[in-house]
C-alpha cells in the first residue's frame, strides 16, 4: 500500500515477516504459557504430587494448538513434539518456572516490566502462529475459507480452545469454563486475525501478507500492554459484540415470549405464596391474642398430656372411694 511507503513502514514490516521466532520468541512463549499454568488454582499442588501430570499440562499449554491443528487435520497429534529442541526447551522452562531454587525464576519472570515485555514477545508469536495456520490450510484446501478460519484460529489459540481436556490431566473438571460458552480475549483476538489472514490469503482483503502482519502484531501487542499496565481484563470489542448481539441475537421470538411469561407467572405465584405465608404468620396465637402465634415445643406438649392423665387417674379413684 502506498500508505506503508508513506510512513516508511514498508521495511519494518519486511523486517517483521523476515523476524525469526527461534530461540528468543519461543522462550518467550513457553515462559508466558507456564506462567499461566502456574497461576490456575490447584496447579501448583499437582506439581507436587505428580510432576509427570505437571509437565504434560505445561507441554499442552505449550504446543496445544499444533496439537489441535494436527487433529483437525487429520494429522498425527504428536508431530509437534518431534521438534525436540521446542520441546527440550519448553520442558527446561517448565522445571525452572516450578522447581527452582527459591522461586527465582518465577519471581523475576513474574515482575511487571519483564512480563510486559514476555506478553509483547508471546504476541509476536500468535501472528505467526495464526498466519502458519491458515497458510497450511490454504495449501491443502485452496479456497475453503472456513477451514483457514478454523486451522488459522485452532493453531493460534489451541492451548485456550483445549483447556477442558487439561484441566483433567490436573484432575479438575469444570465444563462451564469452555472457551466456546464464554470466550476470552485471547481466544477472540485469535479469531479475528484468523478471519482476516484468511481473507488476505483469498484476495478478498486488499493487503500484502507482511502489511497485514504488522498492523495486526501492533495491534495485540499495544492492547495487550494496555490491558496489563491499567490492570483491566475488558475486551475492546465489548461494545461492538453487544451491538451485534442485540441486532441479531436478542431480538423478539415465540421462544422468548414464551419464556418471559412463563417467568412472570413464577414471579406472581412467588409473590402470592409469600403474602399467604405472611398472612399466616400474623393469624391468632396460641392464647387467642392477634399476631401472636407461639410455637408449642413437643416436651411441653407431652408434660401437659401426662398432667391431664393424671387428673384423670385421680378423679376415677375419688369416685371409686366416694361409691364404696
Amino acid at each position: 500500500m502506498d500508505l506503508f511507503g508513506l510512513l516508511h513502514l514498508d521495511e519494518l514490516s519486511h523486517g517483521l515477516a523476515n523476524l525469526s521466532m527461534f530461540p528468543f520468541f519461543d522462550m518467550a512463549h513457553y515462559i508466558v504459557s507456564i506462567l499461566a499454568l502456574r497461576e490456575q488454582p490447584g496447579a501448583l499442588e499437582v506439581s507436587r504430587v505428580s510432576p509427570l501430570a505437571c509437565w504434560f499440562s505445561s507441554m499442552l499449554f505449550c504446543f496445544g494448538g499444533a496439537v489441535l491443528s494436527a487433529v483437525m487435520l487429520a494429522e498425527p497429534a504428536v508431530a509437534p513434539l518431534s521438534n525436540s529442541t521446542g520441546v527440550l526447551l519448553a520442558s527446561i522452562t517448565w522445571y525452572l518456572v516450578f522447581y527452582c531454587p527459591m522461586d527465582l525464576v518465577y519471581s523475576c519472570a513474574a515482575l511487571l516490566p519483564l512480563r510486559l515485555v514476555l506478553s509483547g514477545m508471546k504476541e509476536v508469536t500468535r501472528t505467526w502462529k495464526v498466519l502458519g495456520g491458515v497458510a497450511q490450510a490454504h495449501g491443502k484446501y485452496k479456497d475453503s475459507l472456513l477451514v483457514m478460519i478454523a486451522i488459522g484460529w485452532a493453531k493460534g489459540a489451541g492451548g485456550g480452545l483445549i483447556s477442558n481436556f487439561e484441566q483433567l490431566v490436573r484432575g479438575v473438571w469444570k465444563p462451564e469454563t469452555n472457551e466456546l460458552l464464554k470466550m476470552s480475549y485471547p481466544t477472540k483476538i485469535t479469531l479475528i486475525g484468523a478471519v482476516l489472514f484468511a481473507l488476505q490469503q483469498t484476495h478478498y482483503l486488499p493487503l500484502k501478507t507482511h502489511h497485514l502482519m504488522l498492523v495486526y502484531t501492533a495491534f495485540t501487542v499495544v492492547n495487550k500492554s494496555r490491558m496489563m499496565l491499567t490492570g483491566s481484563s475488558a475486551s475492546p470489542f465489548t461494545v461492538v459484540e453487544l451491538a451485534i448481539y442485540k441486532t441479531l441475537f436478542a431480538g423478539h421470538s415465540p421462544y422468548a415470549a414464551l419464556t418471559g411469561e412463563v417467568q412472570k407467572a413464577r414471579l406472581d405465584q412467588g409473590a402470592a405464596n409469600g403474602s399467604t405465608a405472611a398472612a399466616g404468620s400474623r393469624g391468632l396465637g396460641e392464647n387467642g391474642a392477634t399476631g401472636k402465634n407461639t410455637p408449642v415445643s413437643p416436651v411441653k406438649a407431652q408434660r401437659g398430656s401426662l398432667k391431664a392423665k393424671k387428673e384423670s387417674e385421680n378423679g376415677d379413684t375419688t369416685n371409686c372411694k366416694k361409691i364404696n
